[in-house]
């Protein structure tokens, strides 16, 4: 059974996106985006609150219309191979063969886990790693800090309640960002 692995880009600040909702700021050099696609690829699973899965679900798809980032073109076969959840208490359904869960987190946690042979991949966004955090659901952040100080916006994981973690990792990209990797103590 894999792990739940919360994967998020975060400021120098704690915001994971800026304070008009910019996500601009984030820089996907070679070795992060190397380190990022082979996360991806052991990934059983991505989950996704209903938020980011609605911004995966309008980009990802038709990605090679929008962008030539070499990340965006090797991400992308990728993302559409992947197994998707949403946490969600207002979607019934998703496109894209998503599933969605949003009663016992715990419960629907332990079954996806049960299903799947490789780790629970949880990015971007707060609310479903937030409610995942909240029950102690979450077994491993991997949290890359960029070198920009946005001054406000949303913050990362808002709101829980003291959790104390393990440092495992730590690890620097293309001379800029930095990989913090924490597990559960």
């Amino acid at each position: 059974m894999g792990k739940v692995v919360y994967w998020v880009h975060v400021s120098v600040d704690g915001f994971i996106e800026g304070p008009k909702g910019e996500f601009d700021w984030p820089a996907m050099g070679a070795e992060l985006s190397a380190y990022s696609i082979g996360l991806s690829e052991r990934a059983a699973a991505f989950v996704y609150g209903r938020r980011v899965w609605e911004l995966m679900a309008s980009y990802w798809p038709r990605v090679e219309s929008i962008s030539d980032h070499p990340h965006d073109l090797a991400f992308a076969p990728i993302w559409r191979r992947t197994p998707k959840v949403v946490v969600s208490r207002t979607l019934a359904d998703a496109e894209h063969g998503a599933r969605v869960v949003g009663g016992d987190l715990a419960a629907e946690l332990a079954e996806l886990r049960a299903a799947h042979d490789g780790d629970l991949l949880v990015t971007g966004g707060t609310g479903a790693a937030t409610a995942l955090a909240a029950h102690g659901l979450v077994d491993e952040y991997q949290v890359i800090v960029h070198p920009v100080v946005l001054g406000g916006g949303k913050q990362v994981l808002p709101d829980l309640a003291r959790q104390e973690l393990r440092l495992v990792e730590t690890r620097p990209f293309d001379g800029r960002a930095v990989l913090l990797r924490y597990e559960r103590a």
